[in-house]
């Protein structure tokens, strides 16, 4: 008995057991989010892992088998989900990143992820897509493989094993130039290079390919372009012709512009972006991950904190960014480059988006049916809608009125599975 208590797993996580073995389960929420607007009275039905109906309770008859599930004064919508995210990390207030890339073993890193991944559900997102192993190598792929065969409760996955990088351009510093230490992610360069940098990714399992159109490597430490157009574009033919988007890290006017023409279909960061930059960005239908979040993240390391004077240069950068971003019309997703902070508190990026100037509904809406479009996943999640899986999160309260409500989650779903529950 007290081995069995021992590896039973916390009474929050149930066993993933598909709901249907169970029968139909009727959510009686106050409201649901639908991922576009708030509905009153509105009820959901799921069988096993699909939503069957949601609207109305007066149009819905639950099965007479069905398990009801009350959840007053709650808000259902579908599950969140993040679209910049490195599980293989913890907070740099925590260990520094050069610290986590040379001296934490790779066993370590993955039974942190695991955890990072129960957090992540936990906390009401269901979707996450990671984006660089940061010196993991490719072991995203074995924690979403694990994820999905349900040897671990976490979100859905999407990865880019170990994301690319220029040569020179992005490793631990201040080694000799005749030390070789462990790369942050994989370097490749020019035509041969990069297909084959592009390919062995793909073959590893990723699904998206990540690349670094820039990085602080200039004279004085200036951000500048890694990658030549030219080598851009490759990346993205090579990808796309296996049926794989890129996404590009750009902070830079030209990192950012040459990764856009280039084709990558979401820009993560974007801190100097111009009013022109944004403008193309629009015009090509490429969307932002402003990873606000991380942002402030560092600034509070160092010793900054919200309201306070000074406001660092950085953050007025940035909040200068989004707004340009907002005000060209760009499509803007919820991407908070968590690990440089805390996994299970995701919900910071959407807080501090609604204080650079989105709406509370624009920043849902950013984390559901705006992402699920931009990861290529509108087909399957992102709204209540029948027929949709059945990733369904509540949170007490009303996130259109006041956004921290995403921090009270009550009810977790994934594809039909109850992992949260509390009443």
């Amino acid at each position: 008995m007290v081995l069995v208590a021992s590896v039973a797993p916390p009474p929050a996580v149930r066993a993933q057991t598909p709901v249907d073995s169970a029968g139909p389960v009727l959510l009686r929420p106050d409201r649901v989010f639908d991922g576009e607007r708030m509905h009153d009275g509105w009820v959901v039905l799921v069988r096993g892992s699909r939503i069957v109906a949601a609207g109305p309770t007066v149009g819905i008859t639950a099965p007479p088998d069905a398990r009801v599930v009350a959840l007053p004064g709650a808000t259902l919508l579908p599950g969140l989900i993040e679209a910049h995210a490195h599980l293989l990390l913890h907070p740099y207030d925590e260990t520094s990143w050069e610290d986590q890339v040379l001296r934490e073993p790779l066993g370590e890193r993955v039974a942190r992820a695991t955890v990072h991944a129960r957090n992540t559900l936990l906390a009401g997102f269901t979707t996450v897509r990671d984006l660089g192993t940061e010196g993991a190598g490719d072991a995203d792929v074995g924690l979403k493989r694990a994820i999905e065969r349900g040897i671990i409760p976490g979100p859905r996955l999407l990865v880019v094993t170990r994301a690319l990088v220029a040569t020179g351009s992005y490793a631990p510093s201040g080694f000799a130039p005749e030390v070789r230490v462990p790369q942050g992610a994989e370097e490749a360069d020019g035509v041969d290079g990069l297909t084959q940098a592009v390919r062995r990714q793909i073959r590893a399992g990723a699904d998206w390919v990540k690349v670094y159109a820039d990085y602080p490597w200039g004279p004085g430490g200036e951000v500048r372009p890694t990658f030549s157009l030219e080598e851009l574009e490759l990346i993205v033919r090579t990808a796309a012709s296996a049926g794989r988007p890129v996404a590009a890290h750009a902070s830079s006017p030209e990192g950012m512009r040459r990764a856009v023409m280039a084709g990558v279909e979401t820009i993560e960061h974007g801190d100097a972006g111009t009013p022109e930059v944004f403008r193309l960005m629009r015009e090509r239908g490429v969307a932002l991950c402003p990873t606000v979040a991380a942002s402030d993240a560092v600034e509070r390391y160092r010793g900054w904190r919200e309201g306070s004077a000074p406001e660092p240069a950085r953050i007025t950068a940035k909040r200068r960014s989004v707004r340009a971003a907002l005000d060209a019309g760009v499509t803007i997703c919820n991407g908070s480059d968590v690990g440089v902070f805390t996994h299970g508190t995701e919900a910071r990026e959407l807080e501090l988006l609604v204080s650079y100037g989105m709406t509370p509904l624009a920043a849902l809406r950013a984390a559901t049916r705006v992402n699920a479009r931009i990861l290529h996943l509108d087909d399957q999640l992102g709204q209540v809608r029948p027929g949709l899986l059945a990733d369904l999160v509540a949170v007490t309260g009303d996130p259109t009125a006041n956004i921290a409500a995403l921090r009270d989650v009550v009810f977790v779903m994934k594809d039909g599975v109850v992992y949260r529950e509390t009443r």
